[in-house]
């Protein structure tokens, strides 16, 4: 069996007014943070072009895919970060929108979210990761969440999905029942499996490093994936917390 790792951040983009904890002083801290967990696939959102930059810089045993080129100066992405020799067979960056092949946003959503999705090639195993970041409120976070459906629908069933980001909701919303459970009001989901188990962990806090706000940056998975452990990351990495999350780890055998 083959022993998969992915990691999740949500990196903090780099422009905010964050003083103490801005990029410049906690970039170093990131990379040792990918450096030393040396996941197998890295989530991150909230990716500014000058954060990219210095993690693909810094991280030469990694390629990625989900930067937008050319991209407006304040521009955020979900970049999918892929250990060599994993191959990237197809990348697909799509709007969380009714129009998923435009910059778009839609179902009142208050940003233009969108998604990454690599399908990756494992020592000739076939796996789907998807890289977003979900909106506020209900209706934006279930519309979506079925934009993330179509996707998948392009891909047969068998081929194991791994689903990471910020979904800026906890596990008591639909969405978040819609993509777990398979059925919420009649309406059939995608049933995938959670990585941890009630209660669950919070993942926000704000570089304080208490918890701040619930459970809200998951990594779910569905078909031929055993779950073998998973972890919120809450240490310090050098004195300094790497973003506003905790970083999200989970390890599987395909």
């Amino acid at each position: 069996m083959k022993r998969l790792s992915v990691l999740s951040l949500n990196l903090r983009f780099g422009l905010a007014d964050d003083g103490p904890n801005s990029w410049d002083y906690r970039k170093e801290s990131v990379v040792k943070l990918f450096q030393g967990q040396a996941p197998d696939l890295i989530a991150t959102q909230e990716a500014n072009h000058f954060q990219i930059d210095f993690l693909a810089d810094n991280l030469p045993d990694y390629g990625y895919i989900g930067r937008r080129i050319p991209a407006p100066k304040f521009w955020q992405d979900n970049i999918l970060f892929y250990r060599k020799p994993i191959v990237c067979a197809e990348q697909v960056h799509f709007f969380l929108s009714e129009t998923p092949g435009i910059p778009s946003r839609s179902f009142g959503s208050r940003f233009p979210r969108q998604g990454t999705l690599g399908l990756f090639l494992i020592d000739g195993r076939s796996l789907i990761c998807i890289d977003t970041h979900f909106d506020f409120e209900t209706p934006a976070q279930m519309g979506a969440a079925r934009v993330i459906k179509e996707q998948l629908a392009s891909y047969p069933g068998e081929i194991p999905a791994i689903l990471m980001g910020d979904f800026n909701a906890t596990p008591e919303s639909p969405c978040y029942r819609w993509l777990t459970d398979g059925e919420v009001d009649g309406e059939r989901g995608l049933k995938f499996e959670e990585t941890f188990r009630a209660p669950y962990p919070s993942t926000f806090h704000r570089f304080t490093g208490e918890p701040a706000a619930g459970y809200i940056d998951w990594i779910l998975y569905r078909g031929p994936l055993h779950l073998m452990t998973c972890q919120v990351l809450q240490e310090p990495v050098d004195d300094f917390h790497p973003s506003d999350h905790f970083p999200v780890k989970a390890v599987f055998e395909l």
